[in-house]
């Protein structure tokens, strides 16, 4: 039985920006030892975030890719596509595929990403009910376009707004159905207002403060009930509540987990020879100070490059990454990272708000530790980097706001050159 099974030297489980860095930092110290990605996803690694531009036919697969078609054959990697990983066997140093097939490993990475969460609710399972998170639920959506005139999203995040966008650009009547606010992990109260405004004017009904309670129709959905009674009528749905890290596998295998797997700064888990990152893992948070899950692309794909390099040999620690989103729907720019809506009086705020353009900073000890950007963004990588790098601004805070991105950024750069002199 055992000569049957594969061998391969680092064993990546996960195709996106974590399972890629994670390749390419291996590939960059280890020139001849095997790499081999599994991925459950029938395609090569693209951009998640792109998904709403191929549905609007803004871009095709090719056009989403993060690495070109050949990346695999070019690094002597073996991709394996469309396989599911059943279990994790960490005594043996196994890994075990759905169709019973068995790979052994020196070094494991765990870039698993996330699920959507399913909420409790009565006809979740008719057709026309969607998730929206990987390109082939948006391939299943479209081919189901041709019935649709009415679509509901459940859900005000990121992934429920990218869809209400897009639906409506395909000339659907759409309506949001959300909890609390728009986008109320990522702004504060008055953007989360000038968001679901942007999107009412574009046509998209937006509800806030409400829940779904029921689907109706008999083998196809027809409506959403409300909390309060009321029903919406809809020829498809679009279930958007949230995205919860697919921690099973390590979990059942006895790796450590909490809201995320839990890795340490080498990017490695419980287990010594198992490493993880990306949406899945609880990596350390420079705002916080904490590990907590930070599900944003670049703090995928450098866990995966700080995990790569340990399992190939080289030391090398994740100086940490926090929660990043540059976003646009409906031609309104929108850039937020760190603590937006400070809970305790520790935190200083400053706000510009001048109508087109919505500026808060918010302070901590005299140090940036999140910030809001509405309309133009341009300075939002400038005062990213003055929060990394965690600048005393307490005697230029106006200037962060009243300056251009361009004179931030020379600001940003005289700070550093005095700061250097002085040490």
């Amino acid at each position: 039985m055992r000569d049957n099974i594969a061998k391969t030297k680092y064993l990546i489980i996960g195709n996106s920006a974590g399972g890629i860095g994670a390749a390419e930092a291996i590939r960059s110290r280890d020139k001849v030892g095997e790499i081999t990605i599994v991925s459950d996803e029938p395609y090569p690694a693209y951009s998640r975030i792109l998904i709403s531009k191929y549905f609007i036919g803004e871009r095709d697969l090719d056009h989403m890719l993060l690495r070109p078609l050949d990346f695999h054959d070019v690094n002597n990697i073996t991709f394996l596509s469309g396989k599911k990983v059943a279990k994790l066997l960490l005594h043996s140093h196994e890994i075990e595929l759905e169709d019973s097939s068995r790979f052994s490993y020196e070094k494991l990475m765990l870039a698993l990403g996330g699920s959507p969460v399913i909420p409790e609710l009565d006809g979740c399972d008719k057709d026309g009910v969607f998730t929206y998170t990987k390109l082939d639920n948006i391939k299943a959506i479209d081919k189901y376009l041709d019935r649709v005139r009415t679509a509901v999203v459940y859900g005000g995040g990121l992934i429920g707004t990218s869809a209400a966008e897009a639906l409506a650009e395909r000339g659907l009547k759409v309506t949001m159905i959300v909890r609390s606010r728009m986008l109320r992990t990522v702004l504060d109260a008055h953007a989360s207002s000038v968001v679901a405004l942007t999107l009412e004017r574009a046509g998209v009904t937006v509800l806030t403060g409400h829940t779904a309670v029921k689907i109706t129709g008999d083998s196809k959905v027809k409506g959403v009930v409300l909390d309060d009674g009321n029903s919406l009528p809809c020829d498809l749905l679009v279930v958007a509540t949230g995205v919860s890290p697919r921690i099973e596998l390590a979990s059942k295998a006895g790796i450590m987990v909490d809201s995320g797997i839990v890795v340490n700064r080498h990017m490695q888990t419980s287990n010594p020879d198992v490493y993880a990152c990306g949406d899945v893992a609880q990596v350390h948070d420079y705002v916080y100070g904490q590990n907590r899950v930070t599900p944003v692309w670049p703090g995928a794909y450098n866990g995966g490059v700080v995990a790569g390099s340990n399992m190939a040999g080289k030391s090398v620690e994740y100086d940490g990454g926090t929660s990043m989103n540059t976003l646009s729907y409906f031609g309104l720019n929108i850039a937020s990272a760190g603590i937006t809506m400070p809970t305790d009086e520790g935190h200083e705020v400053l706000v510009n708000d001048s109508g087109d353009n919505y500026q808060k900073i918010v302070l901590r000890d005299d140090c940036i530790v999140g910030f809001v950007l509405l309309g133009n963004i341009d300075k939002a990588g400038a005062i990213l980097s003055i929060m990394k790098e965690r600048i005393d601004v307490s005697s230029i805070k106006q200037d962060i706001l009243s300056k251009s991105a361009g004179g931030l950024v020379n600001l940003l750069w005289h700070m550093r050159l005095e700061s250097i002199k002085s040490n």
